[in-house]
């Protein structure tokens, strides 16, 4: 299955992406069942975490402010959807990338989905604070925040990778996606409406749906070969 329209000019194989999505599928699925099971271990160090980012999140309101505008507008969840689409937008309208733009769209509605049935089957209750900085709905366990900034992010840096980008540019997209995926988990924890776990498992499901495309993407459409 290969077409030159659907193919990048720099794509490669899925032998670093495979690699990197089975390195993650030990510990993703460890903590699932850890979690799951209410480690006493892990629950404690998620909540001695807790305790201590909420108590700063309280006496810092500016800060606290800060992040929850962080949190709800530059790397909220549609935020990042809509990066998605604007570069579905473009790898269809500059470069007949149909293909690679439908990976995208589904891997993005496929951790979306994974996401929320994980929420459902593990069913963790959020932190419960006396004196509350923002809140949130639904089930903790994983962040949807986390994962889906890793996951726009993951595929935005497979897009620019693809296509050629830039060795400046690269390095600042690197360096933008880190502190947006880091920054997004660490407000989540610091406003006080999600446990680290939560926030580490959005971040492994996110990385493992992105290598999980890339896999399978270079297994469908394989770079064309010199004769």
């Amino acid at each position: 299955m290969h077409s030159p329209v659907d193919s990048p000019p720099h794509a490669t194989g899925p032998g670093i992406a495979l690699r990197v999505a089975t390195a993650l599928a030990l510990p993703t699925v460890l903590l699932i069942v850890l979690v799951t099971a209410s480690w006493d271990p892990l629950m404690a160090l998620d909540g001695d975490i807790a305790r201590t980012t909420h108590r700063w999140a309280v006496d810092d309101p500016d800060l606290t402010q800060a992040f929850r505008i962080l949190t709800d507008w530059v790397w909220d969840p549609w935020t990042m959807r809509a990066l998605i689409a604007v570069t579905v937008l473009w790898l269809v309208l500059h470069h007949g990338a149909w293909w690679l733009a439908l990976w995208l769209t589904a891997t993005l509605l496929v951790a979306g989905l994974l996401s929320q049935g994980i929420k459902a089957a593990v069913d963790r209750d959020r932190p419960v604070w006396p004196d509350p900085v923002d809140s949130a709905h639904f089930a903790a366990f994983p962040s949807g925040h986390a994962m889906t900034a890793t996951v726009a992010c993951g595929l935005l840096l497979w897009v620019l990778r693809l296509y050629g980008t830039g060795r400046v540019l690269w390095r600042i997209a690197v360096v933008v996606a880190v502190v947006s995926v880091a920054g997004v988990g660490f407000t989540r924890i610091w406003l006080g409406v999600h446990w680290s776990t939560d926030v580490l498992a959005g971040w492994l499901l996110g990385a493992s749906a992105v290598a999980l495309a890339m896999v399978s993407y270079a297994r469908c459409f394989p770079p064309a070969r010199s004769t």
